[in-house]
């Protein structure tokens, strides 16, 4: 009864990988790039995490399958905030690596990123487990912010919602084979539920998963979420990496909650007097008679204290009364409180902290991130200073961190290695220059925050248009740096740090769109290539290089490009319709609506797909 099925299904799945059918569920894929074998990321590997639609790419990278004898390689886990968003290239593993090469000289330290948009726990579980085979020499983990609207979460857009976790890595498992992908595909094939978004939407997929604090799914992430962090642990801990183990800090002072509830059982007449409670401290607050909003908002509490934006108010006027203390704490509560969490809360930070407690001598390290960010802040709170909204680190944001790392890490590191270290860790300002960060950079990075802000769920936070306004007048302040001067020594800033490290892909990305953004195209298309050298198994180099093509008049060229960059990636819906412009443009128009038909089903939302089609 046992071993016939299980013989069938071995020879489906065999039969299944000979046909060439589904993908390799690894996070990394070997391959050769000039001649050498490198480690690059299989861009399918969140597909057991996320709906075709919405599959998150993997991080930027290669890494070398042998590691040269002089080189020390972290691997870095976590989501967005660990990755860099909305930056990359100024990341915190990125200044990591400036720090620990300019202070210890003669050693390589490479930082493999591994951090995604939108992961958590669930995610980076089986990538800890498959980087534990890769010669890693210490490991950090910053992660938490998604535990409760990422894949498996109480209030996420991708699917079930908090399950129990034999359901939840039972359904990973059959997802790593060849069958679980045929049934899983065919499923969503047939089925007539479209609850799944058609294409990534940011934040505002989340808007409809509200989830108070007292709601039994929201328990049982948390006890997902240690689970997967004590897994994570061991996984190192029996390959003897040591491990930072890291809190995750974010704005708490400068970001209102994202959602608000009232308590179960709220009754109409105590609503209606909470209301009035509740509009007469905002009343008293927008006057500056913060002693008496607080008496106010004393009333509200007293009938309803679940409501996130009553305690962010109250901790606005605690702060204007320069009570401090009180202040960090109601604002905290009103991130704890938040029913859109996208912010690690107290419960989090307290299960990492006990995760570090627990094995503590055994090689892992608690790093307390929230800690180092209050003592940066003025008056101890968290806020702007540090970061660009709710938890992405400005670069500011990024070098503390950074530092925080380094520090610890400088203590793991062999002998042989710290007797060679210099007096003093680099500065902010060094740093800046070695990954060539200018007020082009600055513009470009505070410009995605700005739109961002302009979309739920930031729109709807009590303060989003002071906070909008702040952003809009650092961007004029950047555009007003931004003269012919600035903008040849940016240039230089550029070519300096290329000279220093020519096999840095982010560089030459950022140093191809300033030199687009400044006339250059053919300087552009230049340092496009050199991506493409780098980095050949990524489609985004080869599609941005058609853009620039189309622009210098070389259309054959930029058609070559375009559907390599859909050989690469088949579902990369703007590479479909910028080629079907390219061939409607060339009079070839049967397959110009092939292009534009495939770009639709791929994203339905592309309207500039559905406007060149008609």
């Amino acid at each position: 009864m046992l071993v016939v099925p299980v013989f069938f299904m071995a020879v489906v799945e065999i039969a299944l990988r000979l046909a060439g059918y589904g993908h390799p569920a690894s996070f990394f894929l070997r391959t050769r790039i000039d001649g050498k074998e490198f480690f690059v990321p299989n861009d399918k590997f969140t597909a057991r995490f996320f709906p075709a639609s919405i599959g998150r790419p993997p991080p930027e990278l290669r890494m070398a399958v042998e590691k040269p004898a002089d080189t020390y390689r972290i691997f870095l886990f976590g989501e967005s905030a660990a990755l860099g968003d909305p930056e990359p290239s100024q990341g915190v593993g990125r200044q990591l690596e400036v720090l620990l090469n300019a202070r210890y000289p003669g050693t390589h330290f490479e930082v493999v990123c591994t951090a995604m948009t939108a992961i958590n726990s669930h995610t980076i579980l089986p990538l800890a487990r498959e980087c534990a085979r890769h010669h890693g020499d210490l490991w950090i983990i910053y992660m938490g912010n998604n535990e409760i609207i990422g894949p498996f979460g109480a209030g996420t857009a991708f699917g079930p919602r908090a399950r129990a976790m034999p359901v939840i890595r039972a359904s990973l498992l059959m997802k790593e084979t060849r069958i679980g992908q045929f049934i899983e595909r065919t499923a969503e094939r047939f089925s007539r539920k479209a609850s799944a978004p058609k294409s990534w939407g940011s934040m505002k997929m989340f808007t409809e998963h509200q989830v108070p604090l007292d709601d039994p799914a929201r328990q049982r992430v948390y006890q997902n979420f240690e689970k997967n962090l004590e897994d994570i642990l061991q996984a190192g801990s029996q390959n003897s990496v040591p491990i930072i183990l890291s809190t995750v800090a974010d704005n708490i002072k400068d970001c209102a909650p994202f959602g608000s509830m009232h308590k179960a059982g709220l009754g109409e007449n105590q609503k209606s007097a909470w209301e009035k409670s509740f509009d007469d401290g905002k009343t008293l607050e927008s006057t500056g008679k913060y002693t008496d909003a607080l008496g106010a908002y004393s009333n509200a509490t007293a009938i309803d204290a679940q409501f996130a934006e009553l305690e962010f108010r109250i901790g606005r006027c605690e702060l204007a009364l320069t009570n401090f203390p009180e202040a960090q704490r109601h604002f905290q509560l009103a991130r704890d409180l938040d029913t859109l969490e996208f912010r690690a809360d107290s419960r989090i930070n307290q299960a990492i902290k006990d995760a570090a407690a627990r094995h503590s001598g055994k090689n892992v390290y608690l790093a307390d991130a929230v800690e180092a960010a209050s003592k940066a802040s003025p008056d101890g709170i968290a806020g702007n200073e540090l970061f660009y909204e709710h938890v992405h680190w400005n670069f500011a944001g990024n070098y503390l961190l950074a530092r925080a790392f380094a520090e610890q890490a400088a203590a793991l590191l062999p002998d042989s290695i710290r007797k060679r270290a210099t007096a003093e860790w680099a500065s902010m300002q060094v740093c800046e220059k070695r990954l060539a960060v200018t007020d082009w950079d600055r513009y470009r990075a505070l410009e995605a925050i700005a739109h961002r802000m302009s979309e739920v769920p930031f729109t709807a936070q009590m303060d989003h248009l002071e906070k909008l306004k702040a952003v809009e007048n650092e961007l004029q302040q950047l555009q007003s740096r931004i003269t012919p001067e600035t903008t040849a020594a940016a240039r230089k800033t550029y070519e300096d740090a290329l000279a220093a490290a020519p096999d840095d892909h982010f560089l030459h990305e950022n140093f191809a769109v300033f030199l687009e953004a400044t006339g250059n195209l053919n300087g552009a298309l230049k340092e496009t290539e050199h991506v493409r050298e780098l980095l050949p198994q990524l489609p985004m180099p080869w599609f941005y290089s058609g853009l620039l093509l189309v622009k210098l008049n070389r259309t054959s060229e930029a058609a070559d490009c375009f559907s390599h960059a859909i050989a690469l990636r088949p579902d990369f819906a703007k590479a479909h319709s910028n080629l079907g412009v390219v061939l409607a443009n060339q009079g070839r128009l049967d397959q110009a609506l092939a292009e534009f038909r495939a770009a639709l089903q791929l994203d339905p939302n592309d309207k500039s797909a559905q406007k060149d089609m008609e």
